[in-house]
C-alpha cells in the first residue's frame, strides 16, 4: 500500500524530472508494464499517443524531452486517494524544433503501485 505522502513525492520527482528533461529520471518513476497515455490537440489537430511498457514509454518520453521543453510550470491542483491521483498543471510547451512556446493547461491521471508510475493518462490543451 502506498500512502499519500509517497504518491505525493513521486509526483514531485515526476515533474521535477520533466522540467528537467532528465530521461533516465523520468523513465524511473514508471513502473516496468505501465500504461501511457497522452491526448490533446495542437493547432487545431488531435494528437494522441499510447504506450505500454516500459521500451515504448522510454521511447516516447525520448522525444518529448528531444522535441519539448517546460517553462513556467506550475500546479494548479492535486487530489491523491488511495493509490491514485489527478493533477491539473500548467505550462509553457517550449518547442526545441520551432522555437515557438504554447500556454497549455494539463490534467494528469496517475496510479501508483508499488511506489511508481503504472497508469497515466495525461490531457492537454493550448489556453
Amino acid at each position: 500500500m502506498v500512502d499519500r505522502s509517497s504518491i505525493e513525492a513521486l509526483l514531485d520527482e515526476l515533474y521535477a524530472a520533466r522540467v528537467a528533461g532528465q530521461l533516465d529520471r523520468l523513465c524511473a518513476v514508471f513502473s516496468d508494464d505501465a500504461h501511457f497515455r497522452i491526448s490533446g490537440t495542437s493547432d487545431g489537430k488531435p494528437i494522441a499517443v499510447a504506450a505500454r511498457g516500459a521500451g515504448e514509454i522510454r521511447s516516447w518520453l525520448a522525444v518529448f524531452v528531444k522535441a519539448f521543453r517546460l517553462v513556467d510550470h506550475h500546479i494548479l491542483s492535486s487530489i491523491v486517494e488511495g493509490n491514485r491521483a489527478a493533477v491539473h498543471w500548467k505550462a509553457g510547451i517550449h518547442s526545441r524544433i520551432t522555437g515557438t512556446a504554447v500556454p497549455t493547461e494539463l490534467v494528469d491521471l496517475v496510479q501508483v503501485r508499488e511506489g511508481r508510475i503504472c497508469s497515466y493518462v495525461e490531457f492537454f490543451v493550448p489556453v
